[in-house]
C-alpha cells in the first residue's frame, strides 16, 4: 500500500502539497498507479493517481470512514534528551508501535529548553505513513510537570522512576484499560521532590526492571509493552 497524507472533507480528497511533489518529482508515479490517502483521524481514500503538470490528484474508488485506532491507547509524557537525536528514535518507534499521544515534560533536569515540535510532529507523520496508520498521533509542545497533571486522570496516569528507595509496583500489575499515561523523566531521573509531588496527586509509581534504562529506552519499552498488550 502506498500511503499518502492528505484532507478529506465528505468526497472531496486533496493530497498535500509537500506529499504531491514527493508522488511527480521524487517517486515518480505515474498516472493510474494505486494511491492511498488518509486525513490521519481515521478516514482513507482508495484510488487511481492522476497527474497534471506539478499537481497530483485521486480518482477516488473507495472512501472508508471512521476507521478504528489502535488500542489501548497510549500517552506518554516524556523529558526532552540534551541529544535531540535519542528523542527523535523514541518518537519514530513509539508511533510504530501505536503510540496515540506524545507530551514533552519540562521538570527540574531537563537540560533542553527548547524543542522543534514541528520537526518531530513531520517525523510522526512519516512514521504513521510507514507502518499504514490511519490514525496520526498528537504530538505536544513542553509542558511543566503542574500544568501537564490539570489535564490527567489520576486513575490511568503512572510515573516510571528509577528511586529504588521510594515504593514502586510493577509494571505486570497494572490492569488492562483503554486509556493510560505514563510519565518518563530525563537524564538524571524526576527529583524526590517531584516524585513526592506526584504522590501528592495520588499518581502511581512502576519499576521498569531491575536495570537502569535512558529516557528514550523507557519511552520504547513502555510503547512496546502496551503494543504487546494490544496485539494479544
Amino acid at each position: 500500500m502506498k500511503l499518502f497524507y492528505g484532507e478529506i472533507e465528505g468526497n472531496k480528497v486533496l493530497i498535500s502539497d509537500e506529499e504531491q511533489q514527493h508522488i511527480v518529482k521524487v517517486l515518480r508515479m505515474k498516472d493510474g498507479e494505486e494511491i492511498h490517502v488518509t486525513n490521519g483521524k481515521g478516514s482513507l481514500a482508495s484510488g487511481k493517481l492522476m497527474t497534471e503538470g506539478k499537481k497530483a490528484f485521486i480518482e477516488v474508488d473507495q472512501l472508508s470512514t471512521d476507521l478504528p485506532g489502535f488500542n489501548p491507547r497510549l500517552h506518554i509524557a516524556i523529558a526532552p534528551t540534551k541529544n535531540i537525536d535519542r528523542i527523535e528514535f523514541f518518537v519514530e518507534k513509539s508511533v510504530e508501535m501505536g503510540i496515540s499521544e506524545i507530551t514533552l515534560l519540562q521538570t527540574e533536569k531537563t537540560e533542553r529548553k527548547n524543542v522543534n515540535i514541528d520537526k518531530l510532529r513531520k517525523q510522526a507523520v512519516a512514521a504513521s505513513k510507514q507502518s499504514l496508520r490511519f490514525h496520526f498521533p498528537v504530538i505536544n509542545d513542553l509542558t511543566k510537570i503542574q500544568d501537564f497533571l490539570k489535564h490527567t486522570h489520576p486513575e490511568t496516569t503512572f510515573v516510571a522512576h528509577c528511586h529504588e528507595n521510594l515504593k514502586r509496583q510493577e509494571l505486570a500489575t497494572i490492569p488492562l484499560m483503554d486509556n493510560i499515561t505514563f510519565m518518563i523523566g530525563p537524564e538524571g531521573d524526576f527529583s524526590e521532590k517531584e516524585i513526592s509531588f506526584l504522590s501528592q496527586h495520588t499518581i502511581r509509581a512502576v519499576s521498569l526492571g531491575n536495570q537502569r534504562l535512558r529516557t528514550e529506552t523507557a519511552g520504547v519499552f513502555v510503547a512496546a509493552w502496551n503494543y504487546f498488550r494490544g496485539i494479544h
